[in-house]
């Protein structure tokens, strides 16, 4: 078996030096790089050229969604597994949208690490068992998540939501958008469902992640 080349990418040092300890530790896994922003990971994987990256999608400056979309352009023979607390179906669709072949949370066990990494390596698309509330479990390719994930949305249930993101109620959401508040109510309501989210707090992470808060 050829030995699978990976780069780390998360801005916490004590996490990465626990993946390279836990990684190390394979006979066919050797740890080839380290970056802590995505712009750095996409410099180092351009040079190192590595078989998987193991891409935590919270980093400062370009996140890693921004990061595996660049990525996937850049390598696509490189496969990113995207690394995170994040459970909600919203996230899964992102990433796989962006190109990322794997999706594992922080909070799962060692060994589901390490078979989503030997998966995607093997050129399969690998989600982690305790993500809940998403149907691309069988996404058979890039394009087919990508599809997917385009109808989460209405143009109207994004508009809501990155304005609720932005601290607006919903009645001045609704006048904003020159709509009823009960109208606003269920654009929203529909808007969290589809992206397995509860609270306000659930998207502003989203809204961070997919950059709309620094959208003019």
């Amino acid at each position: 078996m050829n030995t699978i080349r990976v780069l780390l990418a998360d801005d916490h040092r004590i996490l990465r030096t626990g993946l390279k300890l836990l990684l190390g530790a394979q006979s066919d896994i050797t740890v080839i790089g380290e970056a802590d922003s995505g712009q750095s990971t996409i410099a180092l994987a351009a040079c190192l050229r590595p078989d998987v990256i193991v891409m935590d999608i919270s980093m400062p400056g370009m996140n890693g969604l921004a990061a595996t979309q660049r990525l996937s352009a850049l390598l696509p023979r490189t496969a990113v597994l995207a690394l995170t607390r994040h459970s909600e179906s919203g996230y899964v669709q992102a990433l796989l949208a962006a190109g990322a072949k794997g999706y594992i949370l922080k909070q799962s066990a060692a060994d589901e690490l390490l078979r989503a990494l030997r998966a995607i390596a093997g050129g399969r698309i690998y989600l982690d068992p305790a993500v809940t509330g998403q149907a691309l479990r069988a996404a058979p390719s890039r394009g087919t998540a990508r599809s997917q994930c385009k109808k989460a949305l209405s143009r109207r249930e994004e508009e809501v939501l990155r304005l609720i993101a932005r601290g607006l109620l919903n009645k001045e959401v609704a006048a904003r958008l020159d709509i009823s508040i009960k109208t606003a109510e269920v654009h929203r309501a529909k808007a969290l469902a589809k992206l397995g989210m509860g609270n306000r707090v659930d998207i502003i992470n989203y809204a961070l992640l997919r950059g709309w808060l620094s959208d003019e």
